[in-house]
């Protein structure tokens, strides 16, 4: 086995996504947000499996990660989240679907898509988190805009919810799902034909069951978290990033361990150094304590600062050797309790994880 590997359990994939669909009126579509090399996965491989599940569509968040899918042989729709008008041509060239946020945009795809006939677009409304997307009252301009434009077919309505996690923000999330069907109902009044309408995240696929409309977006999910404890249990993490012990140091009182000195021995200790750092994902912020591994099953506590391509960790009371396998994160050693270990979220920490870490496959 390599030194330092990413594991990817495709048949917790599968288990999630299954799990998530029984949440999930019949008619629903799903769609699979596989951005970010599929939340630090791998986007191709997620993208193959979930396709054999039939799922509906795919969502990236830029036009390379579509134009990837496509070069690996991926068919089903894929939904560009935040493409720029320079990419438009080759948004059109590898038949992706673009999400129209703003009239530059709009006006941006229209122009690209002279010549062509009914081009798959959504329109993107933004209903609080004032990130991207059309504001409530938008609607008769964005009409009279695309009004007789044979090149474009709306193909969605969509928006997303700030908070769908968080159960005492419950007054918000509603509100956002009332002004997301009073934008919908005036667009489709104007367009008069029914695009798909889409708002739910993983939460709310778990929080608000009466917000599903056509279709559900899910990413974290897919990946085995849930954003609760409850939900978290019932989903089996994909991801599980291991590595070895490759060398044990016997430290003597008053020596200290790494960069700067960071970490002083107040008695006798054993360390083992993991060939694993910054430059792997494992931020600085983890080190002198904050962060630890799992080794025969019982935490190791990181010393010193992260170095960019090594970890040293405390082993005097764990019964290991060199060669030994460690644990970072995965099914025993959530993504969620470790990034908490450092005020972050699980999103970070698994997307972090650098490419140059091998990633192996298991069914």
């Amino acid at each position: 086995m390599p030194q330092t590997v990413l594991e990817i359990d495709l048949k917790a994939l599968v288990h999630n996504f299954e799990y998530l669909k029984s949440k999930l009126n019949p008619e629903v579509k799903v769609l699979a947000v596989v951005k970010a090399f599929g939340y630090g996965s791998d986007a191709a491989i997620v993208a193959k499996k979930l396709e054999e599940k039939k799922v509906d569509y795919f969502a990236v968040a830029y036009t390379d990660e579509g134009i990837a899918l496509r070069e690996t042989g991926i068919q089903t729709p894929i939904l560009v989240l935040h493409p720029q008008p320079e990419s438009f041509d080759e948004i059109i060239k590898y038949g992706l679907e673009p999400s129209l946020y703003s009239f530059r945009v709009l006006n941006a795809f229209i122009e690209a898509a002279q010549g062509l006939k009914n081009y798959s677009v959504h329109l993107k409304f933004n209903t609080g988190l004032n990130r991207l997307g059309f504001k409530q009252g938008n609607e008769k301009e964005i009409l009279s805009i695309i009004s007789g434009r044979e090149g474009i077919h709306i193909k969605s309505l969509f928006s997303h919810l700030v908070a769908s996690e968080d159960l005492n923000e419950r007054d918000f999330t509603k509100q956002q799902i009332a002004s997301f069907k009073n934008i919908a109902h005036k667009i489709i009044e104007g367009l008069g034909y029914t695009p798909l309408l889409h708002q739910s995240n993983t939460s709310a696929i778990i929080n608000y069951p009466e917000a599903q409309f056509d279709m559900v977006r899910t990413g974290i999910g897919l990946y085995g978290y849930g954003n609760t404890p409850e939900e978290d249990a019932k989903l089996k993490p994909v991801a599980t990033l291991k590595s070895v012990i490759s060398q044990i140091h016997e430290i003597s009182k008053g020596e200290t361990v790494g960069y700067n000195r960071a970490h002083k021995a107040i008695k006798p200790e054993r360390t083992a150094t993991i060939p694993l750092g910054h430059a792997d994902g494992i931020s600085r912020a983890y080190g002198n304590g904050n962060g630890y591994v799992i080794i025969n099953g019982k935490k190791a506590p990181i010393v010193g600062n992260v170095c960019m391509d090594m970890l040293m960790v405390n082993v005097t009371d764990i019964n290991c050797a060199e060669g030994d396998e460690v644990i970072v994160f995965g099914k025993n050693n959530s993504a969620v309790t470790l990034s908490k270990q450092v005020n972050s979220i699980a999103y970070e920490l698994l997307t972090a994880i650098s490419q140059r870490v091998r990633r192996i496959y298991k069914e």
